[in-house]
């Protein structure tokens, strides 16, 4: 197994479009006859469990958070004013490429999601998917970046607050 993947119980762990979780312990179980060692996540955001099998971890996007000097490059994708998907697309084909993105699990993505629809909500009104997808990336990306910087999930707010002048 991948060392960098190798999670104790108390750890951060980031799983895709959920968000940070915590792995609250790691246990044997026995599924169609195979012994499998799991990864117990408590999805900090809702509580929501997740079994992840420990030898698919990476296979999932199962990630470490991302560490502090990474939160420069999230901040600088936020500060881009260039969208990454043209703003000319339908809005179900925009909300199909956004769900991709966060999908993927990547803070950078995720990111890039949140800036797009800020900008496209400056010019215009937003689908209701997308409105909630703002509200899902901005979640996901506030609780890694608090837990990264070490700092209170306020603090992140304001920030973006600051960055996207609302």
């Amino acid at each position: 197994m991948n060392s960098s993947l190798a999670f104790r119980i108390g750890d951060k762990a980031v799983y895709p479009a959920h968000g940070v979780g915590e792995i609250t312990s790691i246990e044997t179980r026995e599924i169609s006859g195979q012994k499998q060692i799991f990864y117990i996540l408590r999805i900090l955001e809702n509580g929501m469990k997740i079994m992840v099998p420990m030898k698919n971890a990476g296979s999932v996007g199962l990630r470490q958070v991302i560490s502090k000097d990474k939160v420069r490059e999230v901040f600088n994708i936020l500060k881009e004013k260039e969208t990454s998907i043209g703003n000319s697309q339908t809005w179900n084909r925009r909300y199909r490429e956004y769900m991709e993105k966060i999908k993927t699990g990547s803070v950078f993505e995720v990111a890039e999601v949140l800036r797009d629809l800020y900008l496209l909500k400056y010019g215009k009104e937003l689908s209701f998917g997308e409105r909630k997808m703002l509200d899902t990336a901005r979640t996901l990306l506030v609780k890694e970046l608090s837990i990264a910087k070490n700092v209170k999930e306020e603090t992140v707010e304001e920030e973006l607050k600051h960055i996207f002048n609302c």
